[in-house]
């Protein structure tokens, strides 16, 4: 069977703003936040956007390719090159007037085992899983430090929590993220900025879907990884979106250095077949 976890967004976004969210009245917890989204044009990372959205943040979405929904700031980035980035961050923080919440959404998936990727493609995943939280955050904090309500959310995977079959190298960037966040978390407590990470389960993404199309029976691959969740489906991107809008708000200050599990229990619980 092949494993469909992993794949959160795209590498970057160019575009224009537009005028408003999804409209879903949860508006208020996020009031004057100022916040930037890699990976932010499709899937888990527009589900994000559009949350944070419509709870009152200004939102810029950093994505490879341009952001079609309307509302955000969409800036082109390349989360893979240190140029673009911190060129998109300075851009967005000068739009925004600031900056208060990064999330590091924008990802790549990877299939096989440990002897199924040469080191170009591990090089390749790590530049842009690894590395391009890595760059955001380093681009992100000195704007981050002046924020009275600071907060860093690494989308990570349970591929980092579970061992997950034709996953190596994907879990292997996805483990360094989750190790990443509790770092940046004990580094950057003391200036006021919480760093936690969300950990989705195998998500209904456009990446998914791609992944499912290639199945010899894309019906019966798809109805196997909802019967591998406890919940018997796959995660939705706005599922990931709520937990992403808890971690951000101003009233989770005290929640931070936390690996958030949205995963249908996929991590924790150990059911009897039934």
């Amino acid at each position: 069977m092949a494993d469909a976890t992993g794949g959160t967004g795209g590498t970057g976004s160019s575009g224009s703003s537009g005028t408003g969210g999804t409209g879903s009245g949860r508006s208020g917890s996020h009031d004057g936040v100022r916040a930037i989204v890699t990976g932010g044009a499709s899937g888990i990372g527009a589900a994000i956007a559009a949350a944070l959205q419509d709870r009152g943040a200004t939102v810029a979405v950093l994505d490879l390719q341009p952001s079609t929904a309307e509302g955000f700031l969409s800036i082109t980035c390349d989360v893979s090159d240190d140029a673009s980035v911190r060129t998109a961050v300075a851009t967005a923080v000068e739009q925004l007037g600031g900056l208060d919440v990064l999330v590091n959404n924008a990802g790549i998936g990877a299939q096989g085992t440990v002897e199924d990727n040469g080191d170009d493609e591990w090089r390749r995943v790590y530049e842009v899983n690894v590395l391009g939280a890595v760059r955001l955050s380093r681009a992100a904090l000195p704007h981050l430090r002046a924020s009275g309500n600071a907060s860093i959310v690494n989308t990570c995977s349970i591929a980092a929590t579970a061992g997950l079959p034709q996953r190596a190298l994907y879990s292997a960037t996805k483990g360094a993220i989750a190790a990443l966040t509790r770092a940046m978390a004990a580094d950057h407590i003391r200036e006021g900025i919480r760093v936690n990470a969300v950990n989705p389960g195998t998500a209904d993404t456009p990446w998914v879907a791609r992944l499912l199309s290639t199945a010899g029976d894309p019906a019966a691959e798809r109805a196997a990884l909802e019967a591998r969740q406890p919940h018997g489906r796959l995660v939705q991107a706005e599922e990931v979106a709520e937990a992403v809008a808890y971690l951000t708000s101003p009233l989770a200050r005290s929640t931070t250095g936390v690996d958030l599990a949205v995963d249908g229990g996929m991590q924790a619980l150990r059911l009897r077949p039934a």
